[in-house]
């Protein structure tokens, strides 16, 4: 895209893909599953265009960035040390010690972690549909989705190595990915073996309408490329981020942070969800928290679904801070 300038960086021993454009004050967009730094490619432009240098990796295990083979190197650590690693790399502590942060789905998450380990490089975090999730040493999280929605969640079927993959090869990861990107209903996923996505497999996956023919090959050819393992092996480390968060046990996120996620996301109908945002528990956990806005008719890839409101709600969060 035009004038996004690309480059590799090595950080935390790896290799990482960035896409970066403009000048000003640096805000580092983290994407989720299964995306890229395309994902943000609305925010780049629009973020860079408002005076801000809009910078956007690509995750250890995605497009350009390495995927390091042992499933155990995705933990949260592994990926905030990556993080930490690029800030040092593209905005020194002498010159910018503190950026501002957005992150969606798993890079939401990410960005959590971030603010909780390291909120001395953390200006103000907006973070788009998944919300703060503290740990609690009661439920281990893969068990508990289990109990909660069976062995065909998405996430339960994630969980053993190499199985989906298997399943996704047979469809064409190309297409299992463009089926993921354009699930928009506020139910849970469910991938049940020998009926994956629910729906003939002959027929052309119907795009949600931001989603353009030139976005889907671009999505589709790259993860034909690089394999989907890397990305799924954040899911396989759910319960190993769950052990090492033990430390921060009725931690805060102390940063500044607004948050917005839309009314049809399956992560806001997800059980206590909606309790949890809206009647004191997200404020308690995260008590710089200004706002947790709920957009109506807007699904869980809100930020590329209404790009414009979202970078205007960036601009204007952002803003307060310089």
């Amino acid at each position: 895209m035009e004038g996004i300038q690309h480059k590799t960086v090595s950080v935390n021993g790896i290799n990482m893909h960035i896409a970066e454009k403009g000048e000003g004050p640096l805000i580092l967009f983290l994407h989720g599953f299964p995306e890229l730094w395309y994902s943000w490619r609305n925010q780049i432009n629009g973020l860079a265009a408002l005076g801000y240098r809009a910078l956007a990796p690509d995750l250890r295990g995605y497009g350009g960035t390495d995927a390091p083979d042992s499933v155990a190197d995705y933990t949260c650590c592994h990926v905030v040390g990556d993080l930490i690693a690029l800030l040092d790399t593209v905005a020194p502590p002498e010159k910018e010690d503190k950026v501002f942060v957005v992150g969606h789905d798993w890079g939401a998450l990410i960005a959590w972690y971030l603010c909780l380990f390291r909120p001395d490089r953390v200006k103000a975090l907006f973070n788009l549909s998944v919300p703060f999730i503290p740990y609690d040493p009661r439920f281990k999280p893969v068990e508990t989705w289990k109990a909660f929605y069976g062995k065909d969640h998405y996430i339960v079927r994630f969980q053993e190595p190499g199985v989906i993959e298997a399943e996704f090869a047979e469809i064409g990861v190309g297409r299992a990915v463009l089926e993921l990107l354009s699930y928009r209903v506020p139910n849970p996923l469910y991938l049940p073996k020998g009926n994956l996505f629910g729906h003939p497999l002959d027929s052309p996956v119907n795009l949600p309408p931001w989603l353009s023919e030139k976005d889907a090959d671009y999505y589709a050819t790259q993860f034909q490329i690089t394999g989907i393992t890397g990305a799924l092996n954040y899911y396989r480390n759910f319960d190993r981020n769950w052990e090492l968060s033990a430390p921060w046990w009725k931690s805060q996120i102390k940063v500044p942070v607004k948050f917005a996620m839309g009314d049809l996301d399956l992560v806001y109908t997800m059980p206590g969800m909606k309790d949890y945002i809206h009647n004191g528990g997200f404020k308690r956990d995260v008590p710089f928290l200004e706002e947790a806005l709920v957009i109506n008719g807007v699904s869980h890839w809100i930020h590329q679904e209404i790009p414009d409101q979202i970078n205007q709600l960036l601009f204007d969060f952002f803003s307060k801070f310089h």
